[in-house]
């Protein structure tokens, strides 16, 4: 792979440290011209965390900011953590463990209230939440929207941004209006794993080549993910290390260099206030 000669950005991926390729998945990026990265805690229970108050959650969010700092050190620029707790968990608490969907509300706010004291210390750019993109009852939607609206709140309060695992969607302006309420401007949130047009909020896009020139086209801000989610039973998903370099290498030869630029530079200062040119070594 040549040197891109940018920024090259990951918003959106997990790294085991324990069980799975973990730095060596870091390497493989920073080999293909990846210089940046976005690492997002994995799912408490995934790191072996049963979480019975919103304190259990500080392991995770422990082991995250060590395997960060192990991969900003073989990175041509940096990595940052967002932490916070995987919608996902609410099915968990309420499906196998007994909770009430207002129980698990609770618990899930804890778990941000905890990882929004790492961003207060500036150990963090984001933080993590969302709702199911999947299909539950009622009582469990309504509780899934509550944790996510206390994010945003958090994210305002700590002046960080937040990103967000949501249903497939084309328009979130109903979270967008959320964020204004808290005090958060819309563009600071996040979708992950988003196609390439989205109202409301800032689309972090799944990095298949027409998602890539939809986002392209609308002329707005959004950034390029791959979600790897570092599982030794699913190797490369959801999609490999290398994908974003790669994608970014076929932007620049189709002459969308403004484009990359707006992707790995412009967009992350205005949602997360970090320099990936400056930070480029």
């Amino acid at each position: 792979m040549r040197d891109l000669d940018t920024p090259v950005l990951d918003n959106h991926l997990h790294l085991d440290p324990d069980n799975a390729r973990g730095i060596e998945a870091v390497k493989d990026f920073a080999r293909s011209g990846g210089t940046h990265l976005l690492v997002v805690n994995k799912p408490s229970w995934h790191l072996g965390v049963e979480a019975e108050t919103g304190e259990d959650f500080r392991a995770v969010f422990e082991r995250t900011l060590e395997i960060v700092d192990q991969a900003a050190k073989v990175l041509r620029g940096t990595a940052w953590p967002v932490l916070g707790v995987h919608p996902g968990l609410i099915s968990r608490l309420v499906d196998e463990r007994g909770f009430t969907p207002e129980e698990a509300r609770d618990l899930m706010c804890a778990g941000i209230d905890v990882a929004a004291e790492y961003a207060a210390d500036g150990k963090a750019v984001a933080l993590k939440s969302g709702r199911p993109h999947y299909d539950v009852s009622d009582a469990v939607w309504e509780a899934s929207n509550d944790v996510l609206e206390h994010t945003l709140a958090k994210g305002a309060e700590t002046n960080v941004a937040v990103q967000l695992h949501t249903e497939m969607t084309d328009d979130l302006t109903d979270v967008a209006d959320w964020a204004e309420e808290q005090g958060l401007p819309p563009e600071r949130v996040v979708k992950h794993y988003a196609v390439g047009e989205l109202a409301g909020v800032t689309p972090s896009v799944m990095c298949e080549k027409e998602y890539l020139e939809e986002a392209i086209e609308t002329e707005e801000f959004f950034l390029m993910e791959t979600d790897y989610v570092d599982d030794p039973d699913r190797p490369g998903a959801v999609m490999g290390p290398k994908t974003v370099p790669r994608r970014v290498d076929w932007l620049l030869s189709q002459g969308y260099d403004d484009a990359v630029r707006r992707a790995h530079v412009e967009t992350p200062l205005a949602v997360y206030d970090v320099d990936t040119e400056a930070t480029l070594d």
